[in-house]
């Protein structure tokens, strides 16, 4: 089928930061489960959640606690409970995690989930911030959470599109995003959290910029609300699904819990691809710069 329904979930995140880690994680993924069936009932198949779902954006302080919140991938219990769900649903859920390897590798990583449950591999994103935001001593403080990736930017060939992942501050990256491209991505996801000020003009410009440079769909999703005890800003929603011409299939609201539903059409990125060629006139042997500066 050329015309597929997609579903991003935005969300907030009520519970205070000073519960447990187990706490957050349970009262997460609850919600979650609902808004994928949700998103399922409305004729969803492929479903994108925001990034490290399952709990606070606890990056915004540094604190070894959410240590605690890591897990293997996907032998964790939380890739195996969306497995279940997608096998249930017949959709493909793309599951941002925390992760942890060995003793103390941790990545910002993304799980790909086929529509009969089969776990298909995994995104680790790779541009870690380390920045002020708010007020106070808020930030994106990733570098004390996250490694860098190490599996390059994979495309997984899924029951009904090719899907790749790019994770929030990657999006400020074109070169990731087109290697994504050149791998045969039709849909790019990229889950997020990110909050209002310095870079939210960049939220509607950039990846509908992606999208028509590299002609395919994006699906930006954003958390929503403000996240207690921090306070460190309002994340601001709007997650939408863009097309390869950059207009905008679906938007969410700034503030409210939703599931977003946008349909993607693949003959379009054909059509696309065969009128603007930036494939075939891209200049490769020109790009030695990029990798010796």
């Amino acid at each position: 089928m050329s015309k597929i329904s997609i579903g991003l979930i935005q969300a907030s995140h009520e519970i205070e930061g000073s519960a447990p880690v187990e706490v957050h994680k349970e009262a997460a993924v609850q919600k979650h489960i609902a808004l994928v069936r949700e998103a399922a009932a409305r004729g969803a198949k492929i479903i994108g959640l925001q990034e490290v779902f399952y709990g606070p954006y606890f990056c915004t302080e540094q604190n070894p606690k959410w240590y605690a919140s890591a897990e293997p991938v996907p032998e964790g219990p939380t890739t195996r409970r969306f497995q279940e769900l997608a096998k249930e649903l017949a959709v493909v859920i793309i599951l941002p995690i925390y992760e942890v390897e060995g003793i103390a590798s941790y990545y910002n990583t993304a799980a790909v989930i086929d529509a009969d449950g089969t776990y298909l591999g995994k995104y680790r994103k790779h541009h870690i911030p380390h920045v002020e935001a708010g007020e106070g001593t808020n930030g994106f403080w990733e570098k004390y959470y996250f490694k860098p990736g190490n599996l390059g930017f994979p495309v997984f060939d899924t029951a009904y599109a090719r899907v790749g992942v790019y994770i929030c501050y990657d999006r400020h990256f074109p070169e990731g995003a087109r290697l994504l491209g050149l791998a045969g991505a039709e849909i790019v996801f990229n889950p997020s959290a990110t909050v209002a000020g310095t870079s939210e003009y960049l939220w509607k410009l950039e990846q509908p910029a992606h999208a028509v440079a590299n002609s395919y769909y994006v699906a930006a999703i954003n958390r929503v609300g403000v996240e207690a005890p921090w306070n460190m800003g309002e994340f601001y929603g709007q997650s939408y699904l863009v097309d390869p011409r950059g207009r905008m299939v679906a938007i969410g609201s700034r503030d409210q819990d939703e599931v977003v539903i946008g349909e993607m059409d693949t003959e379009m990125i054909r059509e696309v691809r065969n009128v603007w060629q930036f494939y075939r006139d891209r200049r490769p042997e020109t790009y030695e710069d990029l990798v010796s500066l």
